[in-house]
């Protein structure tokens, strides 16, 4: 259980609270700070996973916590760069419907899960997944280096591409679990 990936994956979620103090002010040292971290959690995301493979210890614990604690990373995150309007006006739209999916797909894999049913991340959830952690970090390395007004763009441009690829691919999980609950 307390294997060196499912560890990885425990210290995400430790360091999502860490996060959020990061960014309670948006002061482009703390956000300095912030994305330094933001970018450890996201190394860490690739190897726990890759270690697992790698070593032949993937687990169910494992598998219930990857996503959780990518979900609770991106919860975290986008309510904080709201509540600092980071993202603002109508953009909020589009942090909305990321947050909307992430507890609609895991309500839907909880129901599923019940049914042992598993649903495969698909390619396109990857990509999704992809353009939203571009678009935090870039929306984070906005606050912190200022002088970079590009990177706002950066950040809110990849939010907007990933909001509709959050809106097929949780459809598609949709589908899936409607089949499963007739």
């Amino acid at each position: 259980m307390l294997t060196l990936p499912n560890l990885l994956t425990l210290s995400r979620i430790v360091a999502v609270p860490f996060l959020v103090a990061l960014l309670w002010v948006p002061d482009p040292i703390l956000y300095a700070f912030a994305f330094a971290l933001y970018a450890l959690i996201g190394i860490t995301d690739y190897f726990d996973g890759w270690l697992a493979r790698r070593m032949g210890s993937t687990s169910k614990l494992g598998a219930f916590l990857d996503p959780v604690a990518d979900k609770i990373m991106v919860a975290a995150v986008l309510l904080m760069l709201c509540a600092v309007q980071v993202i603002a006006g109508w953009h909020v739209i589009a942090a909305l419907v990321i947050l909307l999916r992430e507890i609609m797909v895991s309500g839907l894999r909880e129901y599923l899960a019940g049914s042992q049913v598993s649903v495969p991340v698909s390619r396109l959830a990857k990509w999704k997944t992809t353009f939203q952690m571009v678009a935090l970090g870039a929306l984070i390395l906005a606050v912190a280096v200022p002088q970079w007004p590009w990177m706002l763009t950066v950040g809110l441009v990849s939010l907007w591409v990933a909001a509709p690829l959050t809106v097929i691919t949780g459809w598609d999980y949709l589908r899936i679990g409607l089949r499963h609950m007739r």
